[in-house]
C-alpha cells in the first residue's frame, strides 16, 4: 500500500518511521521544509518525497498531520488530488471541526475521510524528536461516521497495531472531544497556569514527584494548542467551569478553617480517584497490553 504522510513534525515523522520500521508500506512524506523531507528520505523515514500534489493520486491512504484549520484548508484546496476510494486520515487532537468539515468536501468525490486520533506524543516538537517506537502501547482512537466504510475502521485498525498501538478506541467526533477535553485539553490549561505562580523560581530544592507530573505538559507548543482549545471551545469551557467551581470549594474552606469541609471534599477526591482506577482495570481485565 502507498501511504501520503503529510506534515513531518513530531508526529508525523514517528507515523513515517514507524511504518518504515514495522511494515512493508511505501511511505512518501510532504511537508512545506524541504530540509525535513530530505533529512526524512537520507534516513530512510520515507520512500519518496512529494514534490508535487498530484503525487497524492497514487496514494491508497494520506495521513495529515497537521493543525485542524490547515487540515480543512489542505483537503479543501486538494479536494482533486486524492484517489477516488482512498482513506485520508488526520491525526490532531480535535475530531468534530475536523471530520464534519473533510467528509463534506470528500465524501462526494468518492473518498473516504475517516478521523483518527494517536494519543501519544513528547513535550518537544519537530521531526528531529520524531522516533520509531512513539506509540507503543498508546491508545489510537478512530471516530467514523455513519457513513464510514467498515473496511476503513479495519485498515486503520491494522495500521495502528501494526504501529504498535496497545488498542484502538472508535468514539463518535463528538465523544472524542468531550472526552479529550477533559483527560488532554484541560490538564494542558491547568499544567500551563500553575506555573504562572511568582513561586515558580524559588522551587529549587524544594520539587519532587506531585510539581513534575503537574508542570510536565506547561512545556507546550502555544499555536498547536491555541488551536486545538478554540476548535473545541464549548467542552474545553464546560471542563474549565467545572474545574474553577471545584477550587472555589476549597479555597472557600481553607480561607474559613472549615476542616470538616476540606476533609470531606478531599476525601471525595481520593474516593473518584480510587473508583476511576477500579473501573479501568476492570474494563482492561483480561485485554492485549
Amino acid at each position: 500500500m502507498k501511504i501520503a504522510v503529510v506534515g513531518l513534525g513530531l508526529i508525523g515523522g514517528s507515523i513515517c518511521k514507524s511504518l518504515k520500521k514495522n511494515t512493508f508500506h511505501y511511505v512518501m512524506g510532504l511537508d512545506n521544509n524541504n530540509d525535513v523531507t530530505k533529512k526524512a528520505l537520507e534516513i530512510g523515514a520515507i520512500d519518496e518525497i512529494i514534490d508535487d500534489n498530484n503525487k497524492l493520486l497514487e496514494a491508497d491512504m494520506t495521513i495529515i498531520c497537521l493543525y485542524p484549520e490547515t487540515i480543512v484548508e489542505f483537503v479543501k484546496s486538494n479536494a482533486d488530488k486524492f484517489k477516488k476510494g482512498s482513506i485520508v486520515t488526520d491525526s490532531c487532537g480535535v475530531k468534530e471541526y475536523v471530520v464534519s468539515r473533510c467528509t463534506e468536501v470528500l465524501e462526494p468525490l468518492g473518498v473516504i475521510f475517516l478521523g483518527s486520533h494517536p494519543m501519544a506524543g513528547r513535550e518537544f516538537s519537530g521531526f528531529e524528536y520524531s522516533t520509531d517506537d512513539l506509540f507503543v502501547g498508546a491508545s489510537y482512537i478512530v471516530t467514523p461516521t455513519e457513513n464510514t466504510p467498515k473496511m476503513a475502521i479495519d485498515l486503520m485498525s491494522t495500521l495502528a497495531c501494526c504501529m504498535g498501538f496497545a488498542k484502538v478506541v472508535t468514539a463518535t467526533p463528538k465523544q472524542h472531544d468531550i472526552n479529550i477535553a477533559f483527560t488532554s485539553q484541560l490538564a494542558h490549561v491547568v499544567s500551563n497556569a500553575y506555573v504562572k505562580s511568582t513561586s515558580l523560581f524559588n522551587a529549587d530544592g524544594f520539587s519532587a514527584g506531585s510539581f513534575l507530573d503537574l508542570t510536565r505538559v506547561a512545556k507546550l507548543n502555544e499555536n498547536m494548542w491555541s488551536s486545538l482549545f478554540l476548535c473545541n471551545k464549548e467542552a474545553l469551557l464546560y471542563e474549565l467551569d467545572s474545574i474553577i467551581n471545584s477550587l472555589g470549594e476549597y479555597k472557600s474552606a481553607i480561607e474559613s478553617d472549615d476542616i470538616e469541609t476540606l476533609r470531606s471534599i478531599l476525601k471525595d477526591g481520593r474516593e473518584r480517584k480510587e473508583k476511576s482506577i477500579e473501573l479501568y482495570a476492570e474494563h482492561n481485565k483480561g485485554k492485549q497490553v
